[in-house]
């Protein structure tokens, strides 16, 4: 790194360290409209937010000098809203009364104008991602409902975002960034997603134009905020999928908080449901805590950890899949031999201090390691027949393969093993002076990753071994001789030991102000990332990227109550290992970071119909790539070529309405357009991998108006097809065809037994606060969808057939869950 970029980059760090803020104190006791204490009230405002303990009684520090909208919402109580401007110092008691409402349901409320709306951000409710059915239930599962959000697989937690691939993505747990497993190959692989939805309190969401405090990705950010408890809790939830346990504490100071959460999960209903009969002996358990402790009034420790064991035992036995058309019915059946054990364990572990040197300004010190050490060893033999299908209905034989097109098999080797390390250190700080807001961070990061891959795959077709056609002397048999040496069609051979050191850092910043008489609010800043990649035979290479970003919000003095919003800027992604592995596995270490400039525009429009809240949100945006790292995606494994050969663009429409169609409960209904293009090796614009042209997807929530206990959870998806299904050796600009559009509905009926408007004191269910039993259909419409395609070659007309790999059909599952 130059002398000058040194310079810069701690300008960077030390510009925002020269002013003040005020502040002012709201405290209180909340009662009900019985004049007791209620426990485990939300208090929020656009800038900070806590809870009531156990006596009804908060605390929280706003702005001075500034109107504030504070929110105070609960379970079973209606919200109030209050507005204030209080002084610097002053201490302002508020003791409002929540009046009881029978009908509402768990949800997000939309009314006022939150800082959130205001930076493009969207905010979920965790009670909605807890409830919602899906055959990977989850925070990611929810994000599929949202506009310009893509995800094909249902057994997998990756997403993909407007036109980016599934390592776009950054994911922070309580501001600290978290990763994924590196050598997944498939969904039924990966187990449990690091956010554990029991622990989490709050959670947002960016699809783009984000700020410069997120860091160097290209799609979008999610982060996810965990409890800090104030009450000791229990909760449980059990289904035929596996369970969860999470125990909440508190001292009796307050000044010790902590919440810790297993989980297990089991995916053989939905994996034995599929075509292939398989021994199937999945274990995929985690262990996950957030502790807190107060040590002084200004200063605050917390550590959050997470253990995982994922194993994956796969034996396949036989598979039988029917395909072709009505007059010409096809079969293919496969008879394995061999079995696939892999074992992913992670060890992830952080502490952060936090200091307020006074009213105004925080500082911050975050420490995280993460250690993840997989395996992937396979030996499969697949012999297959390709058959014409007995179409005779009444025949004794009617879908019985009678006669063979086809005959061969396949053999697929693998030892794969990877060993990865990944340590941080971090500082952030922010200070607030009248209506400004100033944010700043610097980072280092050390990743030392190992890793081998060995996989092979022989290919067999009538007896005769099949070379890769990419190779010259490519054989023809049984058509004609062959006397050339015999070639695996595919063979990766790779030992790795390499070694990222990287320094990041960040200012931004952010104002409030008026524009006549019109709310108007900037946000500026500027990120710098410089990355080092060196290792065993790897020639030592270094790079520097600035990536400046601004936000501009409008929220005009009009009758209607409406937001406008623009943002922007320059976004790099430099290469994490995955992106410097070439084809072969090669580490290459002169990769560039990818580049995108992001332009996105949007509209809030807030109203009222039936006397209830609704939102349209509406986003066109326009993203164009350079330096762009051209890949092939197989399932959920992307392969990088690792050489910056390709240029793009990406642009679309994003909407989405939602509000309380069914009253007390939020419903949304999203679409989204896209169109996503690359330029590789100048060879001229063809659909990337992730082109998902259209999207509509619909989240619906609903009860029994005379049975409010009785709700029902709708989650339906509907994508058009991907490019992709190709042969993994094929060209993409001579394959350019889609696999079929994905087309999904989950749906899940809850019966609540005890919840906080309905409780005992006495008999079996007076230990609970919370109870409730559920049944989820998944895939209710039985729909045939599939990710990627075995390729199957006929022997006597040398035709290849694309034979579906399909993904879950319908499946039943029950659950139960309970608080204590």
């Amino acid at each position: 790194m130059t002398t000058k970029a040194k310079l810069l980059q701690l300008l960077v760090f030390l510009l925002p360290i020269f002013a003040l803020a005020q502040t002012a104190t709201i405290n209180g006791v909340i009662l009900n409209d019985e004049e007791f204490p209620i426990e485990n009230v939300n208090i929020k405002t656009i800038f900070d937010g806590t809870k009531t303990n156990e006596n009804g009684f908060y605390e929280l520090k706003i702005p001075a000098n500034t109107e504030v909208i504070i929110e105070f919402t609960h379970i079973s109580h209606k919200k109030v809203q209050a507005t204030l401007n209080l002084k610097n110092g002053e201490i302002f008691e508020f003791n409002p009364i929540l009046n009881v409402n029978i009908e509402q349901i768990s949800t997000v409320v939309i009314s006022g104008k939150k800082r959130k709306d205001i930076e493009g951000i969207i905010t979920i409710s965790p009670a909605v991602i807890r409830k919602i059915p899906g055959a990977n239930a989850g925070v990611e599962n929810l994000l599929k409902t949202l506009p310009g959000v893509s995800g094909n697989n249902e057994l997998s937690t990756q997403y993909s975002v407007r036109g980016g691939n599934f390592d776009e993505n950054l994911v922070y747990v309580n501001g600290i960034e978290v990763y994924r497993p590196f050598l997944v190959r498939s969904g039924q692989q990966e187990g449990l997603s690091f956010v554990n939805s029991d622990l989490v309190e709050n959670i947002e969401f960016s699809a783009g134009g984000f700020q410069a405090k997120y860091g160097d990705k290209l799609s979008s950010v999610l982060d996810i905020t965990y409890k800090k408890p104030n009450a000791f809790g229990v909760s449980a939830d059990l289904s035929l999928l596996g369970g969860s346990l999470a125990l909440e504490t508190v001292s009796k100071d307050s000044k010790f908080t902590g919440i810790v959460g297993v989980r297990y999960r089991d995916n053989s209903l939905l994996v034995k449901a599929k075509e292939t009969e398989t021994n199937y002996d999945p274990k995929f358990a985690d262990v996950q805590s957030y502790l807190t402790y107060q040590v002084t009034d200004k200063f605050e420790l917390s550590f959050l950890g997470n253990a995982s064991l994922n194993k994956y035992n796969y034996e396949p036995q036989t598979r039988q899949t029917n395909f072709g058309t009505l007059d010409n019915p096809l079969a293919l059946l496969v008879f394995y031999e061999g079995q696939e054990r892999d074992s992913y364990q992670t060890l992830f572990g952080a502490l952060q201090g936090s200091y307020q040197v006074n009213d105004n300004v925080n500082l911050n010190l975050v420490a995280s390691t993460y250690h993840t050490t997989e395996e992937e060893h396979f030996d499969i033999l697949a012999q297959y027949r390709l058959g014409q299908v007995n179409s005779n209905i009444g025949d004794e034989d009617l879908g019985e393969v009678e006669f063979s097109e086809g005959i061969g098999g396949q053999l697929n080797h693998g030892r794969n093993d990877l060993d990865a390390l990944i340590t941080t250190i971090e500082h952030k700080g922010t200070f607030t002076k009248n209506d400004n807001d100033f944010k700043w961070s610097i980072k280092y990061t050390n990743e030392d990753i190992r890793d081998r891959l060995i996989e092979w795959e022989v290919i067999d077709s009538a007896g005769f071994s099949i070379n890769p056609p990419n190779i010259d002397g490519f054989n023809d048999q049984p058509y004609s001789p062959y006397e050339g040496p015999l070639t695996a069609f595919q063979n990766v051979n790779a030992r790795n030991s390499t070694q990222i050191n990287r320094l990041q850092s960040y200012v931004q910043w952010s104002k409030k102000s008026n524009l006549g008489t019109h709310d108007v609010w900037y946000n500026t800043g500027v990120r710098s990332h410089s990355w080092t990649v060196k290792g065993d035979g790897i020639a030592s290479q270094s790079q520097t990227v600035f990536s400046p970003r601004a936000q501009f919000a409008i929220k005009p003095n009009w009758n209607a109550d409406m937001l406008f919003r623009i943002s922007g800027g320059f976004y790099y992604q430099p290469p994490f290992y995955k992106e410097l592995r070439d084809a072969n596995a090669m580490v290459q270490p002169s990769v560039k970071a990818q580049q995108s400039i992001h332009f996105v525009i949007g509209n809030d429009y807030s109203f009222n119909i039936w006397e209830r809240p609704f939102k349209l949100t509406s986003e066109a945006y326009y993203k164009k790539l350079s330096d762009v790292n051209p890949y092939s995606v197989e399932n959920v494994r992307i392969r990088y070529r690792a050489n910056n050969s390709a240029e793009a663009y990406a642009y679309g429409l994003d909407l989405r309405l939602n509000g309380e169609f069914v009253p007390g409960t939020e419903s949304w209904f999203s679409f989204g357009y896209l169109k996503t293009e690359e330029n590789i090796d100048n060879r001229g614009y063809i659909a990337r991998p992730t082109d998902q042209r259209l999207k509509f997807a619909a989240l619906f929530q609903d009860y029994v108006p005379n049975l409010p206990n009785f709700k029902m959870y709708l989650n339906v998806v509907y994508n058009t097809g991907l490019p992709g299904g190709s042969p993994s050796y094929a060209d993409p600009y001579q394959y350019q065809n889609r696999l079929p559009d994905y087309k999904r509905a989950d749906i899940g009926f809850q019966f609540v037994i005890v919840d906080a408007n309905k409780q005992f004191e006495s008999g079996w269910k007076k230990p609970f606060k919370e109870l409730s039993l559920g049944f989820e259909i998944f895939n209710v419409f039985d729909n045939q969808n599939s990710i990627t395609n075995t390729w199957v070659r006929d022997v006597y007309s040398k035709r290849q057939y694309a034979i579906p790999n399909y993904l879950t059909p319908r499946v039943f599952n029950v659950k139960t869950s309970m608080r204590f």
